[in-house]
């Protein structure tokens, strides 16, 4: 409590924990002073409000409103997975590009989710009282309880329940130091507007991928529906499509995933020498079967595309952050600053006193985290520090997981679920389980089949977890057996089963249901070990150790990612370090100039269609330096007038380290500019109803 105290005073002070453009800030907490400083820009509390309420969260992505008719700018890679599941082998819209010549052709994205973020909530208190004396899992699963309630208190309605347009998520900040009720206005009615050909987006494939020149229109739109009508939207970004000028400031709001800036060392060499090489090793191979996979058939190509171009940039990203662990200066920065704040804290006796060594505690619990790592992230998923998870992306395997876990849970009072099939996320999970979207079953086999011999290999031939997994049949006869005999593609046998219960459950006759059953004391007994030995340990030491560096630094602390809004802020500039030199533009020109004819340097046909309509000087993406991470693909780029100029779409691979720290001299985020896409949509789609939306104001 005395270091609570601690740090609520210190809340007033100034430090430099944080400089320059650095910060994934909650809007709650945004520098505005600072910004406008480091700027030279004069934004304040009303623009911050402008901006967050113009800002969406688009599945695990971001993105903005651009017109008052709930038009919203996006990435394209951002939608393909809605582009391929509207997409035949005979209507293929990835090589076509999506161009409805009318809203009443925008067509629903199965199972797309768009949410506003509405207000912030400090509950804090409330989340501590619930842990206060406890360990282990009863600490984990009364925390767990006591957010289900808040979620459920604060979000219902007047009949109690939650509304179907409102979500609530209690986020944890700091590691722990605080906890915020996320309050969205959320739409589930969410319709392709526009999408450009695959090749215009993507053009110089893996190649180009975490790199810069790029030379791609990584745009796409989405539109917002209520009941059946374009949603209004008076509060949106104003379309700014001017050359950019080098040199000026602009604003990224956005929903980073993750990041791992406030661990100790300790933590991060666990991340070092367990978490990240299981985790390449496991997306490489996947990849290379895939790869196989969709050479054996056109068909196979078309079931395949959208998961192998996730998994070239999963690797990728991986790649980057093993760099940074080996970087003796960037780490050795890190643990400098480590050293700079334990320095801090030892020097004020009562700080030390309440802090209790939170470096030491979260030091003993590493050996743990080796041990459990590998058997979590397999079985159970929801590590919070790796990428790898059980079922190997099988749609079927997760359909099978949600229901069984779903009618197993709503059993149970709300308070004493898992937390993520309480109340106030059943909504969420039904709507995503209920989606239709194709399902293909050749595509299963392979994703189940490598994932039950990875596991096998993993844990070994005689891991208990392995046999009850397996049972006397082999990876390839258990998941073929499965796949084929399961109907679980069909949404009216999903429909039947979620309405039916843990009873419709017990007694379905679908094999992979049955099989999915008698996994759950393997699976929900690995989840038990690590809330126990892991996550509440970790949860209590890092509780501590955010108090401490509140006390140490004051407010210009700010929270790691955790794919909730934050702003950014930067500017449009290139860069000059080894490894990394280049001008902060790229144009059309420099497209036609990259292009080989041959991919994945091969221009899309309507792109090179229109080549003699195009001014080639027009920008075409740009770099800012801005602080930005997975999670920030589609985040509106914003200049201090609060008109939109472009949206991210991706960074170079040494700005991958940006997982655990911002490095200005190298971190450069990669933009596609407005510039651009109204090129696109005016002189190569012929959406120019879209532009005319775009300048109405």
């Amino acid at each position: 409590m005395r270091l609570i105290l601690l740090a609520t005073t210190a809340l007033a002070l100034s430090a430099t924990a944080a400089s320059a453009e650095e910060g994934m800030w909650t809007f709650d907490n945004f520098p505005i002073a600072r910004a406008n400083q480091t700027l030279g820009t004069s934004i304040d509390q009303a623009w911050l409000d402008r901006v967050r309420l113009s800002s969406v969260r688009f599945g695990g992505c971001s993105a903005g409103v651009v017109s008052d008719a709930g038009l919203v700018l996006t990435n394209n890679h951002c939608v393909a997975s809605c582009v391929a599941n509207l997409s035949t082998q005979a209507v293929n819209y990835a090589a076509t590009g999506f161009t409805p010549r009318t809203r009443e052709e925008e067509l629903r994205c199965p199972g797309g989710t768009a949410e506003i973020l509405t207000d912030i909530t400090d509950v804090t208190d409330r989340v501590r009282a619930a842990g206060a004396g406890l360990t282990g899992q009863a600490f984990t699963r009364a925390r767990d309880a006591e957010i289900g309630r808040i979620e459920q208190e604060l979000c219902a309605g007047d009949d109690g329940t939650t509304p179907a347009d409102r979500r609530c998520q209690v986020v944890s900040l700091y590691r722990g130091g605080q906890f915020k009720l996320y309050t969205y206005k959320r739409y589930t009615d969410v319709r392709l507007a526009w999408a450009p050909e695959d090749r215009a987006a993507t053009f110089g494939g893996d190649l180009d991928n975490f790199s810069f020149p790029r030379f791609a229109i990584d745009a796409a739109f989405i539109r917002l529906y209520e009941n059946g009508r374009p949603v209004a939207t008076p509060t949106h970004f104003v379309w700014n499509d001017d050359q950019p000028v080098t040199g000026t400031p602009v604003f990224v709001s956005g929903s980073p995933g993750s990041t791992q800036r406030l661990l100790t060392q300790d933590q991060l060499a666990s991340i070092r020498d367990v978490v990240l090489p299981m985790d390449q090793l496991i997306a490489s191979e996947l990849r290379g079967r895939l790869i196989r996979f969709a050479a054996e058939s056109e068909a196979n190509a078309f079931m395949a595309m959208d998961p192998i171009v996730g998994l070239e940039n999963t690797y990728k990203r991986g790649l980057g952050r093993m760099r940074a662990m080996t970087d003796q200066g960037f780490m050795g920065r890190r643990a400098d600053a480590e050293a700079d704040f334990r320095a801090r804290v030892a020097a004020d006796a009562a700080m030390a006193e309440a802090a209790a060594d939170p470096w030491d505690a979260l030091a003993e619990v590493q050996p743990a985290v080796r041990e459990l790592y590998v058997p979590m992230a397999l079985l159970e998923g929801g590590t919070g520090i790796g990428t790898t998870s059980p079922g190997g992306g099988s749609v079927l395997f997760n359909y099978a997981r949600t229901l069984v876990r779903a009618a197993q849970e709503r059993a149970k009072p709300s308070a004493e679920r898992l937390p993520e099939y309480g109340d106030a996320r059943l909504g969420a999970v039904e709507n995503a389980l209920m989606a239709p979207r194709p399902v293909y079953p050749e595509l299963e086999q392979v994703r189940m089949e490598w994932w039950m011999s990875k596991t096998r290999e993993w844990l070994t031939v005689d891991d208990p977890r392995v046999r009850t997994l397996l049972g006397r049949e082999s990876p390839e006869a258990l998941s073929a057996r499965l796949v084929e005999g399961s109907t679980l593609a069909d949404p009216a046998v999903r429909r039947a089963l979620w309405d039916g219960g843990l009873e419709a459950i017990q007694a379905s006759d679908d094999p992979l249901i049955q099989w999915m059953l008698s996994i759950q004391d393997v699976t929900r007994g690995v989840r038990s070990d690590w809330e126990t030995r892991v996550q509440a340990p970790t949860e209590q030491a890092s509780e501590r150790l955010a108090a401490a560096r509140f006390a140490a630094y004051g407010d210009t602390v700010y929270p790691d990612a955790t794919g909730t809004l934050r702003l950014t802020y930067g500017l449009i500039e290139g860069s000059n370090v080894p490894g990394q030199r280049f001008d902060g533009f790229t144009t059309f020109d420099g497209l036609w100039d990259r292009a080989t004819g041959a991919p994945p340097f091969d221009v899309a046909p309507k792109l090179l269609a229109a080549r003699e309509a195009i001014d080639g000087d027009t920008v075409l993406n740009m770099t800012v330096s801005s602080d930005t991470i997975g999670g920030s693909s589609g985040s509106p780029v914003v200049n201090e007038a609060g008109e939109i100029v472009g949206a991210n779409f991706d960074s170079t691979v040494l700005t991958q380290r940006n997982a655990y720290g911002y490095d200005r001299d190298v971190n450069r985020s990669v933009i596609v500019t407005t510039g651009a896409v109204t090129t696109a949509l005016r002189d190569v789609y012929g959406m120019d109803r879209l532009v005319a939306e775009l300048r109405a104001d």
